[in-house]
């Protein structure tokens, strides 16, 4: 049986500078999926630099799997045009929270990535322990397009179920 680690909320902020796929622009909205989830934000009319601000919820299982995110212009009579894709390893963000960060100031910064071949990060990112939460700010460069950003925040909640030991 899979077993559920926890629960990923992702906050989809924003698109930045996303591609045209109409004269008037494209009416942007972000798939998120990890294995055989998905998640899906509403449509923004018209709009290349849409503000979403929509949270999402992925129950996280073990294997991790990459979370895979991508954007989609709607068309009412076509299917829907791809505007680029993005991946990105949750795993950091997990390694944090097994740390003990009981007695960690707020808003301290944990880790920090940075942006390499092996992620779509456009600046470092950082995990930062937030409200007893491990927080993380992530900005992803779209691939298989020719421009576009989508910014998130990703919070994990662990399942209070699988507590591996107790203090």
């Amino acid at each position: 049986m899979e077993h559920v680690l926890g629960i990923l909320r992702i906050r989809v902020l924003r698109g930045v500078n996303l591609a045209y796929r109409d004269t008037r622009g494209s009416d942007p909205y972000v798939v998120v999926r990890m294995g055989t989830q998905k998640v899906k934000t509403g449509v923004k009319r018209r709009n290349v630099n849409p503000e979403w601000n929509e949270e999402l919820s992925l129950s996280i299982m073990d294997p991790i799997e990459p979370l895979k995110l991508e954007v989609y212009d709607k068309d009412r009579f076509t299917r829907d045009d791809q505007m680029g894709d993005a991946e990105f390893d949750i795993r950091p963000l997990l390694d944090v929270f097994e740390m003990n960060l009981e007695g960690i100031p707020d808003d301290t910064i944990i880790s920090t990535i940075k942006p390499s071949s092996q992620n779509s990060l456009v600046e470092e990112s950082h995990i930062r322990w937030q409200g007893e939460k491990v927080v993380q700010n992530v900005i992803l460069r779209l691939r298989n397009v020719e421009c576009g950003e989508i910014e998130l925040q990703l919070t994990w909640i662990k399942n209070l179920n699988s507590r591996s030991h107790s203090h």
